[in-house]
């Protein structure tokens, strides 16, 4: 990837704006800038962010990434996450169902587990290939660093507005539990100009957790609008991170936090011609954390909490959640349509 030029993103084709925030202002506490980042996460759930400083961080992992993806399949496999419900590890093309009628994806990616990255030399989980053990110290150590300080921030600016007792939303992400916390490089392939972009998507999901730190050099990426039938772009622009709220922060915040739903589909216009990457920090809570809105401890989430509509598995630890939804959606755990429906999220409420 070092030195690729990308085509322009199209101008004609529909986008939605995103709050671009300011991360320098955030770590200033800049209270303008923290209504701002509100705003965002209770209104659509996603923003832009800017002078995060973590540009080179993401160019490293990119290429931690590219040199992955170049190892032999047969490498790769080793290293498979498998259908057991566990994330961490190497997932091939086609390996998930991206809608209930069984559409397999058509990406591949790897996530690396946080606990492993703290751990390390030690695993906590689980092994990697060669090509991530040889860049751990130098690249995606720092970028699990960089993203946590990030995303710990945004969780204590969340826990302020919601007016809960401090460090509650920290201690439920606690560094030292074992979490679902990951980082993603993933790999589109080129769009065949044959495929319609519903068979090549990653489906409409909300995300697993409580915050998404995601970089992308191309288009590909929509979201829903709530009260839309209309589906979005959200434009890469250069520098900035697109972070979204996660299932987990919906739900302890009683839906006061917006998580939104999303997808992936081929790059727009002359983008399709070249194969997509992303890069995505997902910050989770600890496995023993319950996923129920926390009203006994925030007036805000008690009368949000009298109208935010039941949840499907609302309850569960966040271990659980989390290993239901991987399990559901490996396509050799399919039995029909309802495999891939109870991998669904705060998008998917309880039968009538």
């Amino acid at each position: 990837m070092p030195g690729l030029t990308f085509p322009p993103f199209p101008d004609d084709v529909p986008t939605h704006p995103l709050l671009v925030i300011d991360y320098a202002l955030l770590q200033a506490g800049d209270a303008q800038e923290m209504d701002k980042l509100w705003k965002a996460a209770t209104e659509l759930g996603f923003w832009y962010l800017k002078n995060h400083g973590a540009d080179a961080e993401v160019g490293d992992m990119f290429d931690m990434g590219s040199e992955t993806m170049d190892l032999p399949l047969e490498e790769k496999m080793k290293f498979e996450q498998g259908d057991n419900g566990v994330s961490f590890g190497y997932k091939a093309l086609g390996a998930m169902a991206t809608d209930e009628h069984g559409t397999l994806d058509a990406v591949e990616f790897l996530n690396i587990a946080k606990d492993d990255v703290l751990s390390w030399p030690d695993p906590t989980h689980r092994t990697y290939p060669s090509t991530v053990n040889n860049r751990m110290e130098s690249t995606i150590v720092p970028f699990v660093r960089k993203s946590l300080e990030i995303n710990h921030l945004v969780l204590k600016i969340f826990n302020s507005k919601l007016g809960l007792p401090e460090n509650t939303l920290l201690n439920l992400h606690s560094m030292k539990e074992p979490s679902g916390s990951e980082a993603r490089c993933i790999k589109s392939p080129p769009k065949p100009r044959w495929l319609s972009e519903q068979k090549t998507a990653i489906g409409a999901h909300t995300d697993f957790g409580s915050l998404s730190f995601l970089h992308n050099r191309l288009g590909g990426l929509q979201v829903l609008p709530p009260g839309s039938e209309q589906w979005y772009y959200i434009k890469p622009i250069p520098g900035l991170a697109v972070c979204n709220v996660g299932d987990a922060l919906a739900i302890f915040s009683g839906g006061v936090l917006r998580s939104n739903l999303h997808r992936v589909v081929p790059p727009p216009g002359n983008q399709a011609e070249l194969g997509r990457w992303s890069l995505v920090f997902f910050t989770r809570p600890g496995n023993s954390s319950i996923l129920k809105p926390l009203s006994d401890h925030s007036a805000i989430i008690a009368q949000a909490a009298t109208t935010y509509p039941p949840i499907k598995h609302m309850g569960s630890t966040a271990g659980d959640w989390f290993a239901r939804r991987m399990k559901n959606q490996r396509v050799n755990n399919r039995t029909g349509p309802e495999t891939w429906r109870d991998s669904r999220g705060t998008e998917f409420k309880p039968e009538a």
